[in-house]
């Protein structure tokens, strides 16, 4: 009999270009006993607060248990999933973050430093717990305690108590990496993580697929079926669905005119842009831009995935 192949989804989270974190958090997060079939991955640094009870989180392949107390680190790309203990339904908060955005006014080139790179699950801890890594779990709860309250400045301090987490993973990181064998197999990995996070970063630019198929050492025939089996869609209308993601943005946040946004995410034509739009959005960029006042809730990337099929 056959093995049964897994399934990997992609979730991308749409954050502000202006303050890019996200909190989920209440009672609606309890996470199920019931072990999923699928596997899944973001587009940014996920830190997650477990606050009641205890279960598995599966890092490709690799099950760790976690607990109450338990604050866990999942890098942008890598697989995971995450079930509670037989009966039970840990209850958790979820900070989504772009660490590159967030600490480019401070950093500008070097902001990428802070940033989480992709690790194994084999040299990097995931899960750490209260008792042996207080300071991450008092930095990621006082994170959480000011994005629920929200008073005065609380951006400028979540800023700063992120800042400080970010720094305490990287050193969590490196003392894993000196200790550990360093020898990763293209098995470990998301195969197409280069192309990902080179689209990530210049979508605006013009480039090939060919490039793409490069950049993660494999075949361009290979790199397009990959690539489809893994997110649902083909290498093209990824890159363009980010293009017009990016636009959505600029249309409801800032005066600048239809053919200077299509420049700016990438389109040398403006007939090529309003088709694309259309295509993904199901309006023009004209009319989405006069639909109302931008949703905090997400729905734009909400429409974005449920045309390309990623949900």
């Amino acid at each position: 009999m056959s093995k049964k192949k897994t399934v990997i989804e992609y979730r991308q989270y749409d954050l502000s270009p202006d303050f890019p974190v996200l909190l989920l958090t209440g009672s609606r997060w309890r996470i199920s006993d019931k072990v999923s079939e699928h596997l899944h991955f973001h587009n940014c640094l996920e830190i997650g607060i477990c606050h009641a009870d205890s279960g598995t989180m599966i890092f490709e392949g690799v099950s760790m248990p976690f607990g109450a107390g338990d604050v866990t680190c999942v890098p942008r790309h890598v697989t995971h999933t995450t079930y509670s203990s037989p009966g039970m339904g840990s209850l958790w908060s979820y900070l989504f973050i772009d660490p590159c955005e967030l600490f480019q006014d401070m950093f500008q080139d070097s902001a990428s430093e802070l940033d989480i790179p992709f690790s194994s699950p084999h040299n990097f801890c995931h899960i750490m717990s209260q008792a042996d890594y207080p300071q991450i779990y008092f930095l990621a709860t006082s994170v959480e305690r000011e994005m629920k309250c929200r008073k005065a400045n609380y951006q400028t301090c979540v800023k700063g108590l992120l800042m400080a987490l970010c720094i305490e993973l990287r050193r969590i990181q490196k003392q894993e990496q000196d200790a550990a064998d360093l020898a990763l197999t293209p098995s470990g990995r998301l195969m197409i993580s280069p192309a990902l996070d080179y689209i990530h970063q210049n979508y605006m630019q013009q480039f090939s697929i060919e490039e793409l198929a490069d950049l993660c050492h494999i075949s361009v025939t290979h790199f397009r079926r990959m690539f489809h089996d893994i997110m649902g869609t083909s290498p093209l209308d990824f890159i363009n669905s980010t293009r017009i993601e990016k636009a959505c943005t600029l249309l409801k946040s800032t005066e600048k005119s239809i053919l200077s946004i299509s420049e700016q995410v990438g389109y040398h034509s403006i007939s090529s842009f309003n088709r694309y739009f259309i295509k993904v959005m199901g309006v023009s960029p004209r009319a989405y831009r006069n639909s109302g006042p931008a949703s905090a809730d997400g729905t734009t990337r909400q429409a974005i995935l449920e045309y390309s099929g990623w949900k």
